[in-house]
Order: structure tokens, then sequence, then C-alpha cells
């Protein structure tokens, strides 16, 4: 089965694909993926009840995580066995993520990798840096797919998974993503968060073996700063 339509109370938090092994949740910006102990709220988690299934009882079925305010494609398990499975899908890199964002500033090439260890930023422990404490390898594949005046809209892939992976290695670079003020991105366009989303996303099903591909629409926040940025 793979109905799609709300899910829970989160305004615009939508199930795109739900079978007795997974689920594929389009999240919308601003709602955390689990708990923690700096934050009080709702989560993911608490908003999908038990629908999850498999792993840590604080963040049952999450196989990947998003950033509070990126919104976009997750896919959650709902048993130990497709948790166990889908997590070593990611590990092993066989999971396709791809990311709509607006990098501030005109890239030089239409396509590229970064490819640059992350770290904790030593001063703002909140913050990734680009050969920070305990760096791990970390590779970001893009494509240009719009110059516009003063930004450039482009996919980026995760080849792999770090923490604000996309977000500090454009920084890194020099091109922070827009309304992004953690990594240096200009405010622009009324975003009232980084210009991230996560749009696409294909693997196997870990049980029948079927090839998923799903994708997300760009919310409207972003879909009308991409239109500001298009007219400047």
């Amino acid at each position: 089965m793979a109905p799609e339509g709300a899910a829970q109370g989160a305004p615009g938090l939508r199930i795109v694909h739900l079978d007795d092994d997974l689920a594929v949740i389009d999240k919308p910006a601003g709602l955390v993926v689990h708990p923690a102990p700096s934050h009080r709220g709702p989560t993911l988690v608490s908003e999908l009840g038990g629908l999850l299934g498999g792993g840590d009882p604080e963040r049952p079925g999450i196989v990947h995580r998003l950033d509070k305010d990126t919104s976009g494609l997750i896919v959650v398990a709902r048993n130990p066995e497709a948790l166990a499975a889908l997590q070593e899908a990611v590990r092993e890199r066989e999971v396709e993520r791809r990311y709509l964002a607006l990098a501030g500033g005109r890239l030089a090439s239409r396509t590229g990798t970064i490819d640059a260890p992350i770290g904790r930023a030593a001063k703002r422990r909140t913050r990734m840096a680009v050969a920070g404490a305990a760096s791990r390898e970390a590779r970001t594949h893009f494509e240009v797919l719009e110059l516009l005046p003063r930004e450039s809209y482009v996919e980026a892939r995760l080849e792999t998974g770090r923490t604000h992976q996309i977000r500090a290695h454009f920084a890194a670079i020099g091109h922070p993503l827009t309304g992004d003020p953690t990594y240096g991105g200009a405010a622009r366009y009324g975003l009232a968060r980084q210009f991230l989303h996560a749009h696409r996303l294909a693997f196997r099903h870990p049980r029948t073996g079927a090839a998923l591909d799903l994708t997300s629409p760009l919310p409207p926040d972003l879909a009308a700063a991409l239109e500001a940025a298009r007219a400047e």
C-alpha cells in the first residue's frame, strides 16, 4: 500500500509512501526529527507515533536525518529488520539523496564535487566546519540548474551524509546557502530558513528489492524565494 496524505498534527507533514516495512515522509521545515536534550516540542518521531519501529526507543525507525529547517523527503523504518537493512543501504551508499539549494553567488563550474572532511567547529559547537574536530570524510556532488543574477540554483547529491554537510560544504567554497545565517548566507526574499529541500529519494525496498524513486516539489516559501531570485 502507498497512500499519500497528511500525517498526524504537524502542518505540512505528509506520508508519500507507506507499506508494512517503511514510510517515506515529506517533512516540513521547522520540525525536528527526533527528541534531543536541547529541544522541547513536537518531533517527527512524536508526530508519527506507532508508525515507527526498530532501534532506539527514543528515535525508533530513524534511518537518516534532516536538519530542523530543511524540508523534504526522509525514509523511516517500521520494524527492526527494515531499519537494519535501510541503515546498511545508507552506509553502502545505495540510497540516493538529492537536494535543491540556492547558493549565494554564481558558481564557476556547472558541475563539481566538494570533497572535504567535516567536523565540529572549534568555537561554535552547533556549527560544522571543514577540517573541524573529529573530521570525517564528506563528499557532495552538485549540478547548477540555473545561474541567477545573485545566486546559483543547484541540485546537490550526497555521497556521504554528515551533519550540515551541504550547508558547510557550500560555505567552505564561498557560496553559503541563501537564508542560512549559521554559515554566512544572506537573508533574502523573506526566507526564515536556509534554502535547502530534500527533493528526491531513491533506493531498493529492503524486503522486495523493488525500486522506489520519490520526489517532492519545492514548498511555497522556497518556490516564492526562487521566483524572487530570478526577478532580481
